[in-house]
């Protein structure tokens, strides 16, 4: 075993726990591709699996636009590669919850997550994601629901906030729902750094992640899994958030957008290789591979649109970073993407080293609005 990989590890025990099958990828790799609004379609999570993402987050699906049908289910269709996969379930009342647990089963989803985090305002009135966090009872009586909906047919998993905000009512309110996902047999929880007051402002409170994993190593010895989640914008930052906190593993959201190589760049430190920033023509194929898996999902109209700010993202890696950003601003069509790509990723060089790619940290936001 590499030397970074020994230190990942060096906090767990000798003999790993069982781990549903489903979930068995973290004791290979520890970080996955989180469920992002706007962004982690189909198309984004195949992308990201073939540069070595082990595992994906849907999108957030509404619960009554899937109790609804039609076009509320299109984003529960999923393709043979697109597994192992959670499909992520929003609202606001445990039946409706439990209800669309169900719906999903037979789409194949191999993990069902129940979201607890996003920090969207409430819809009249109604507590939902994050807020539910302010609002325990209705929290538990959700996962109980939807533990009771599902049973056995699939692992359960949740995503949290660290809290609503950082009285320490809402702390002990954050503990009593987290207690609840354990002793209601879920499989594991993703806890995002931030609260929910905080919403994508500032840095997460990462040394929080240290304290959550303290209080319920002994859950985590027996196969409870805990993912950390926030500010992970390169791949050796998942690493360091493991190593300082006990973590399981972390979901990789905002810094995954453009950067699929994130993913092989953490197989290659975890293999003790030195890290390669994709070439020109390396991006200029990802950049078409992923247009034409949008515009088999969306249609031309719709990819042309959602590509755009993806191409915005990618153009982070390429040496005259500006000028590409600004010419994926106009982008449309199929062919105004590809006359980007003839322009600009013609000629096959380095792209910008690892480590000089800056984040953009706003403008996105993780598994928040609902599709």
């Amino acid at each position: 075993m590499h030397r970074l990989a020994m230190t990942i590890n060096r906090n767990q025990p000798e003999t790993l726990p069982a781990r549903p099958q489903a979930l068995a990828w973290v004791d290979r790799a520890p970080f996955f591709q989180a469920g992002l609004a706007g962004y982690s379609d189909a198309a984004m999570r195949l992308i990201a699996r073939r540069h070595g993402c082990p595992y994906c987050v849907t999108e957030a699906m509404l619960d009554t636009l899937l109790i609804a049908g039609g076009r509320g289910l299109k984003p529960a269709y999923l393709t043979d590669d697109d597994h192992p996969i959670a499909g992520q379930i929003i609202g606001s009342e445990p039946g409706e919850m439990a209800q669309a647990a169900k719906i999903l089963l037979p789409f194949g989803f191999d993990v069902i997550d129940v979201n607890l985090a996003c920090p969207v305002k409430k819809i009249r009135k109604r507590h939902r994601g994050g807020h539910l966090l302010s609002a325990p009872d209705t929290a538990v009586d959700i996962l109980a629901a939807v533990r009771d909906a599902v049973g056995d047919a699939v692992p359960l998993t949740v995503k949290l906030r660290r809290a609503f905000d950082d009285t320490d009512e809402m702390a002990a309110n954050f503990h009593r729902i987290f207690e609840a996902v354990i002793g209601l047999g879920y499989a594991g929880a993703t806890v995002h750094s931030r609260t929910v007051r905080q919403k994508y402002n500032g840095p997460g409170h990462r040394p929080f992640f240290a304290e959550l994993t303290a209080r319920y190593r002994d859950a985590m010895a027996d196969g409870f899994l805990v993912f950390g989640s926030g500010d992970v914008f390169t791949p050796r930052s998942i690493f360091d958030t493991v190593r300082d906190s006990g973590l399981s593993g972390v979901s990789v959201a905002r810094g995954a957008i453009g950067d699929p190589w994130i993913f092989e760049h953490a197989h290659a430190l975890m293999r003790g290789e030195p890290l390669t920033p994709p070439t020109i023509f390396q991006q200029r194929d990802v950049l078409a591979e992923h247009f034409e898996l949008s515009v088999s999902l969306h249609g031309e109209r719709a990819a042309g649109r959602m590509m755009r700010k993806f191409g915005i993202k990618f153009s982070r890696h390429h040496p005259h970073a500006d000028v590409v950003k600004d010419a994926f601003c106009r982008v449309s069509t199929l062919d105004d993407w590809r006359a980007v790509l003839d322009r600009y990723y013609h000629e096959d060089g380095p792209g910008t080293p690892i480590g000089q790619v800056s984040p953009d940290e706003t403008g996105t936001t993780e598994t928040c609005e609902v599709v």
